[in-house]
This record gives structure tokens, sequence and C-alpha cells, in this order.
């Protein structure tokens, strides 16, 4: 799953994210996510969010979806 689609991220999914810094380069930085950042929808670039480490970047896959009996 891509990161484009707001409905598709949730705070404790696993997921990659860009950081802002590393948006030239591609790398990828894998963390438990822990707040949405971006209001709208859907993003071209990926969600934007703030992992449980502090980093923030937009997300461009999503790993796991966390904890399977938290479905709500």
């Amino acid at each position: 799953m891509n990161g484009q689609k707001r409905a598709d991220i949730k705070p404790g999914l696993e997921v990659d994210i860009v950081l802002k810094q590393d948006q030239s380069s591609g790398k990828l930085t894998r963390g438990v996510v822990k707040d949405l950042l971006t209001k709208s929808p859907n993003h071209p670039h990926g969600i934007k969010v703030r992992l449980t480490s502090g980093q923030v970047g937009r997300v461009k896959q999503v790993i796991s979806t966390g904890n399977p009996s938290a479905n709500e």
C-alpha cells in the first residue's frame, strides 16, 4: 500500500517515510506512525506523518497494519 491516501494511514502503523533531507536521494526511514500531519484526504507525494521517534516525513510504503486486534 502506498502512503497517498490519508484514510489508509493510522497511528500505530509501521511505515517507510522519506525525510525532507533525504528527498533527493530517496533514502527511506522505517518507523511507527505517531501523528498524521497532512489534513487533506490524499497527497501525491505521500501523507506527512510524525513517527514515534519524532522524525517527520512523507509515507512512501505501509509495512504493517500494527496491532491486528485494534481494528476500530
